[in-house]
């Protein structure tokens, strides 16, 4: 039986002390523990990108994740992006302007992926948007219009 161990995660700026397992992950700490429900559980293999997040500004797939892994680190999820008022984070607005959003599930994955490549790559071209979300599948809008809003996002 694996022992429970206190750990601080930095969660969108907050500290949060909570009691976890070795062995859970990023995905079930933030979700069940932390109430961060913004971040999907997709395939919860690593393969669909609707569990990332930000850690240390670079995209991490949070179900592939440990989260005593994450300890130390600056961990920013959907909820983070938006202004404490709920004002929608400029990313965000892109892809409700641009109907880039359909069923939602993938959409938090993907707001997070552009983050990251725009905090890269503020100008990026239609093959880096491309690259930039290669780890975020959506079975729903066909992508078109998730690249028109980050290609919208970009242009600013």
């Amino acid at each position: 039986m694996a022992t429970k161990q206190i750990i601080v995660l930095n969660v969108n700026g907050d500290d949060h002390e909570i009691l976890v397992k070795p062995q859970q992950t990023l995905l079930e700490v933030l979700r069940e523990t932390l109430g961060f429900t913004g971040t999907k559980q997709g395939c919860n293999e690593g393969s669909c990108g609707a569990c990332t997040v930000l850690v240390n500004n670079k995209p991490t797939l949070a179900c592939s994740t440990l989260a005593v892994a994450a300890v130390g680190k600056e961990i920013m999820t959907i909820e983070g992006l938006a202004g404490q008022d709920g004002t929608l984070h400029p990313i965000q607005k892109s892809f409700v302007e641009n109907g880039a959003i359909q069923c939602g599930f993938c959409t938090p994955g993907m707001v997070m992926s552009t983050k990251s490549l725009l905090d890269r790559n503020p100008n990026p071209s239609e093959e880096e948007i491309k690259e930039g979300l290669s780890g975020n599948l959506c079975r729903c809008t066909g992508y078109a219009k998730i690249i028109k809003a980050v290609k919208a996002v970009a242009a600013g």
